[in-house]
């Protein structure tokens, strides 16, 4: 622990510490100056009750102040820091590329810092826990399996939470856990899957829930055929946080696919529970109340990759207690969150059927009566981008993908990947929404006021087939493979085929159909209706007229009661400000880097609102920069 430039510890705890908790004691009498936790509330909403800056003046605001994060070694498709901070009694908190600090959330300036001494710290969230009446408040964050407790007033390890400040939670989680009362409770980013809840004062595991049963007789078991949910992998909980009824006393868990393959399950006959799931468990106890699955045997890697959101919704005049989960096929399910009933209705439709040797794929899919579906689900081949959409470079590179593909397969939502036979020719299943998803794990933010649900979209197929594992390769017999290698889209990307087309791809790998590419949407929950959807991003290297295609994105919004959503997340390097009501955007910032977070807002000491974004983006969807750039950025009104 560093306190910046500060003299001794003895001078600290003397002047600054008292200093400190009066500004915590003065906060606390504004709680709507506050972002508290990672999703601002329990519930999920993203939503700030702030007003000063609005939908009137948003295209004034200015830059306030920056601070360095620096590099994150992750790479790959969700590659660079996603950091969201926190801003809580007075204070800012965040996690860099190897620190927890504390900010002045005014100006930036660094009231304490924690260093690792191995290791690297979350890059995605942080937690705050007021301390119990006799503990003072602590900061909680991840590196792996670490769960990590620093005094929230002065930056030092926790040594009554575990050994030394930290325990270790057997299976990593690489987000901020949730506090409920005394309890921590945390996802997994590793096997085995499940949610688990740890006590925030000592770091004693109090309960674990498993999301593949371990058992005959367990709940979900007589889903897995052959007894195959034996030593399974997969089902893990990686979204970025959770979120939870506190009245109710419900906390959500949204699950992954089962593995160890996303895209062959012959070997885990049946539906597969709980896998790509939204689980709702008694928080005190970790005891499963109801399940929801959304994707049944899931084959297209189309699980819930964000927490699901609670939202009070208006139907016909009933008040409903609602939660809404958008996995990546892009259907939004609004479900009664005390029984898990569809508010709207569900139909199990047919879908096609895999024709993958040994595969047993479900009959039907559960397709929402409302909303429609978000993003793209289709594809015909008059769908393929033109050199009048874009330019002719790009368009002619998609002709000829597609034609080295051998053509493309699609028969609507769900469209399996077909088998290709060793040495055949290719013969091509292109999937929208793909891999990446309609919905990744940006989620949504929701405006209680109006019943709008926000969420931001991308349209980008997976491209590619089946085939047998080659002998000597690990895996459960059969791959995911393309033209261009496996774990490919249909975008302007040439491949490594030992890795596909999507690692270093950078923001030039522009998709092949015809824009837009990005969407932002907002659907009116109290009807199930979508209330506006507009493109998202724009593509600077095409002339006016044609450069509002939409763009891939990674990240997510937050609205306020200012009426209007921020949000950044683009690879096109913008942090922008919509209308909450109409869609139109108010205003763009130009970033050094792309922005793959959740925005903020919140309300200094001197009565100003800010509005704070970290751009750090080193994804596959972005171009390599430089290191240094890194950094969170805040704004405010002049």
């Amino acid at each position: 622990m560093r306190i910046r430039s500060l003299i001794v510890l003895g001078a600290f705890a003397a002047g600054v510490l008292p200093a400190v908790q009066g500004q915590v004691q003065n906060a606390q009498k504004n709680l709507a100056a506050e972002w508290p936790m990672y999703n601002r509330d329990l519930a999920g909403t993203r939503f700030s009750p702030l007003t000063q800056i609005n939908a009137r003046n948003a295209g004034r605001l200015v830059r306030a102040w920056t601070y360095k994060v620096g590099k994150v070694k992750a790479e790959g498709i969700t590659g660079g820091t996603e950091m969201t901070p926190i801003v809580v009694n007075g204070m800012m908190y965040l996690a860099t590329n190897n620190k927890l600090v504390s900010l002045e959330p005014e100006t930036g300036k660094e009231i304490w810092s924690y260093e690792l001494k191995n290791g690297e710290p979350t890059r995605r969230g942080v937690a705050y826990w007021p301390g119990d009446g006799t503990l003072p408040p602590r900061v909680f964050f991840t590196s792996g399996q670490r769960l990590i407790a620093v005094n929230a007033y002065t930056g030092e390890a926790v040594a009554a939470f575990g050994k030394d400040g930290e325990i270790d939670m057997a299976v990593s989680y690489e987000s901020a856990p949730i506090i409920y009362k005394n309890l921590l409770i945390a996802g997994t980013n590793g096997n085995p899957g499940g949610t688990r809840a740890f006590d925030a004062r000592t770091g004693a595991r109090i309960w674990e829930f498993r999301s593949v049963p371990q058992q005959a007789g367990d709940p979900g078991a007589d889903t897995w055929g052959n007894e195959s949910y034996r030593n399974r992998p997969g089902a893990t909980q990686w979204g970025f946080s959770m979120t939870l009824d506190a009245e109710r006393g419900i906390v959500f868990a949204a699950y992954d696919a089962p593995g160890p393959n996303d895209y062959y399950g012959g070997d885990r006959p049946g539906a597969n529970l709980f896998g790509s799931s939204v689980v709702a468990l008694d928080a005190a106890t970790g005891k499963m109340k109801w399940h929801f699955q959304v994707t049944h045997h899931d084959l297209w890697d189309y699980d819930l990759p964000s927490p699901v959101a609670l939202l009070d919704i208006n139907v016909k005049g009933e008040k409903i207690p609602a939660v809404i989960a958008v996995p990546k096929h892009a259907h939004m399910y609004i479900l009664n969150r005390v029984t898990g009933k569809p508010v709207f209705g569900v139909e199990e439709r047919p879908v096609p059927i895999s024709n993958v040797p040994g595969e047993q794929s479900s009959l039907t899919q559960p397709f929402p009566i409302k909303p429609p579906v978000l993003a793209r689900d289709s594809y015909k081949a008059g769908d393929i981008v033109t050199a009048a959409d874009t330019n002719e470079e790009h368009a002619k590179f998609c002709r000829g993908l597609a034609e080295r593909s051998g053509g493309f397969y699609n028969v609507g939502p769900f469209t399996p990947y077909l088998y290709k036979e060793e040495n055949a020719k290719p013969y091509s299943t292109i999937l929208f929404p793909g891999s990446i998803g309609g919905v990744n794990w940006g989620g949504t933010a929701s405006d209680p006021t109006t019943g709008y649900v926000f969420v931001n979209t991308q349209d980008e197929a997976s491209i590619g087939w089946v085939e047998k594992t080659p002998a000597g390769q690990r895996g459960n017999g059969f791959r995911r493979n393309s033209i261009v290698g496996p774990t490919s889209r249909f975008q302007w990307s040439e491949g490594d085929p030992r890795s596909g087309n999507i690692n270093n791809s950078g923001a030039r790998a522009w998709p092949c159909q015809k824009p837009p590419w990005g969407n932002l949407v907002a659907v009116n929950a109290n009807t199930g209706d979508i209330a506006w959807k507009v493109p998202f991003g724009v593509t600077d290297e095409l002339p006016e007229g044609k450069k509002n295609t939409g763009r891939l994105n990674m990240g997510g919004p937050m609205a306020t009661a200012g009426g209007l959503v921020f949000i950044a997340a683009t690879n096109d390097k913008r942090f922008r400000a919509f209308d909450s009501r109409t869609g139109r955007e108010l205003w763009a910032s130009r970033l050094d880097m792309s922005a793959h977070a959740i925005p903020i807002t919140y309300q200094g000491k001197n009565g100003k609102q800010y509005v704070a974004i970290v751009a750090g983006g080193a994804s596959a969807i972005d171009d390599p920069e430089p290191p240094g750039k890194e950094a969170l950025v805040v704004f405010a009104l002049p």
